[in-house]
């Protein structure tokens, strides 16, 4: 055991190293990919000292100084937080797996970190392991733990300055790589031994120095490597907007569907990894006390749906309040999606992306024989399927009763409906051949 813990420490400080083989995933990160894929949803946590301004995770880009920021650790006791109720009102929305922010852009870690004092546990009076509350409920109530980590930070002088967190008073004469790199990857080292099973890391802010004249070296291929050294079956995901970088197991599209780009941040092209999408229920990741405009359960049901059509996770986001409470739209949401799941999961859980492209009406999901029919906003009650598959049967997934179908001599089939479907989302089940 002692030579392990020497030989994970020597990993965890290495400096850059040279010749690194080409990735090729292990057996338990195969096994570990499919998983991710079958479980279709998860929830997104976004919370720190930032919900105490009640601006949004980003609030000390916008102008405060990071000494005057950091005084509101002081102050952070975020009484209502149970971890216990989190998880399971999660557990009951339908999601797999639960993705926490262990340490954002404003540098403040939500763990009991012995790399620095700027920290949940040393740093406030709530005195209390966050992440180490939620990894002992998800494992208890047998959800999957995925932790973010932020890249860069806003407020350590060895952080390189990159093109954000530019006004909060560091000194970019003090900028140190090798020492910062040490110390992430001793961060790492800790989320990955201290917190048993964590199904994968979420690395943000690649995107930070994606200006640089000269292409910065992140020093990822070494990074990556530490992470599947400490835990084999750990996944590593980074949401850079850039196809997949070597070493990744899932890719990463935030605010928009693989293949769509309508929030400027997702034009890459879509690999063969699984995939997940990232998004908020309202408008932004953290706590931000004016932004009450939530999307309802139907666009919700929508998003989830639209994601699975295309072969992806939908990644959730909620943001806590500074309570510690999850706000009580979000739970709604959460409440309503849950009861949909319910019902409706044999559709989602597990499925393929469907034969075809998504259509104007809607989009499809596939688990074996079956092709699941998700009609969205149909304008017509006859609804055009392009598939290339034989169709032997048509049902309503609600009832078992059958549909009207008619192939088409060329390719596909048209459904026939009695009225147009005012549900969110109307399923129809397709056996092929």
């Amino acid at each position: 055991m002692q030579t392990l813990k020497k030989l994970l420490t020597a990993v965890a400080f290495a400096m850059p190293l040279t010749g690194m083989a080409e990735y090729v995933p292990t057996p338990e990160i195969i096994k570990a990919r499919q998983e991710f894929a079958d479980a279709r949803f998860g929830v997104f946590i976004h919370w720190g000292i930032y919900s105490m301004f009640g601006q949004g995770e980003w609030y000390l880009n916008y102008g405060p100084h990071r000494d005057e920021y950091a005084k509101a650790a002081a102050g952070f006791y975020p009484a209502e937080f149970d971890a216990a109720s989190w998880v399971k009102a999660i557990k009951d929305a339908g999601a797999k797996y639960i993705c926490i922010t262990t340490r954002h852009h404003d540098g403040f870690s939500m763990w009991n970190t012995a790399q620095s004092d700027y920290n949940i546990v040393a740093a406030t009076p709530f005195k209390r392991d966050v992440i180490g509350e939620i990894a002992a409920e998800c494992h208890a109530q047998g959800i999957r733990l995925h932790l973010y980590y932020s890249h860069i930070d806003w407020t350590r002088d060895d952080y390189p300055m990159g093109r954000t967190g530019r006004t909060t008073g560091k000194d970019s004469e003090k900028a140190d790589w090798p020492n910062y790199y040490r110390f992430m990857n001793a961060q790492l080292t800790e989320l990955l031994t201290n917190y048993g099973e964590i199904g994968a890391i979420w690395f943000d802010g690649w995107w930070d120095r994606d200006e640089d004249p000269t292409p910065f070296d992140w020093q990822l291929p070494e990074q990556y490597s530490l992470i599947h050294t400490l835990q084999p079956s750990c996944l590593v995901g980074n949401n850079h907007h850039q196809t997949p970088f070597e070493g990744e197991d899932i890719q990463i599209f935030e605010r928009d569907l693989p293949g769509e780009n309508k929030s400027g941040l997702s034009g890459q092209n879509v690999s063969r990894l699984p995939l997940e999408t990232c998004e908020t229920m309202n408008g932004m990741w953290g706590y931000k006390i004016k932004d009450q405009d939530y999307k309802d359960v139907p666009t919700l049901v929508r998003l989830l749906v639209g994601a699975a059509g295309k072969g992806a996770n939908l990644l959730l986001n909620v943001g806590p309040q500074p309570s510690g409470a999850l706000p009580a739209a979000a739970l709604d949401r959460l409440k309503g999606i849950g009861q949909w799941l319910e019902r409706y999961g044999e559709t989602i859980y597990g499925t393929e992306a469907g034969d075809f492209p998504a259509q104007s009406w809607g989009t499809s999901t596939r688990k074996g024989e079956k092709l699941y029919v998700h009609i969205l906003s149909a304008e017509t009650p006859v609804i055009y399927v392009p598939t290339d598959r034989k169709v032997v049967s048509a049902v309503r997934f609600d009832d078992r009763s059958p549909v009207n179908f008619v192939r088409h001599a060329k390719r596909g089939i048209s459904v026939e409906l009695d009225s147009l479907p005012e549900s969110a989302d109307f399923i129809v089940e397709l056996t092929t051949r």
